[in-house]
C-alpha cells in the first residue's frame, strides 16, 4: 500500500472521529463510524467522504458549512501526513 493511501485512510479515520463526536456517537458506534470512513477510503465507488458527511450530518441536523468540513479535512491531512512520517 503506497503511503498516499495510508495518509487517506488515517486521515479519514481521524475525520470519522470528528464527525461521529458532532453527531452525537460516543464509545463503540463512534468507532465504528470512524472504521466505516477509512474502510471507505479503498472502495473507488464509497469514497466520497466529504459528501458522506455533509449528509449525515444534514440528516441529524448538525450546523457545519462545508468550508469548515473542508477546513477540518485538510488539517487532518496534514496531521496525517506528519504522523506518517515519524513512523
Amino acid at each position: 500500500m503506497d503511503e498516499e493511501l495510508k495518509t487517506a485512510i488515517r486521515r479519514n479515520q481521524m475525520l470519522g472521529m470528528w464527525a461521529a463526536g458532532k453527531l452525537g456517537l460516543t464509545g463503540a458506534e463512534s468507532d465504528a463510524y470512524a472504521q466505516a470512513l477509512a474502510v471507505s477510503t479503498l472502495d473507488p465507488q464509497c469514497n466520497d467522504v466529504f459528501s458522506k458527511i455533509c449528509k449525515d450530518f444534514e440528516a441529524a441536523g448538525v450546523n457545519q458549512s462545508d468550508e469548515q468540513i473542508l477546513g477540518v479535512m485538510n488539517e487532518l491531512l496534514l496531521q496525517a501526513a506528519s504522523q506518517m512520517q515519524t513512523r
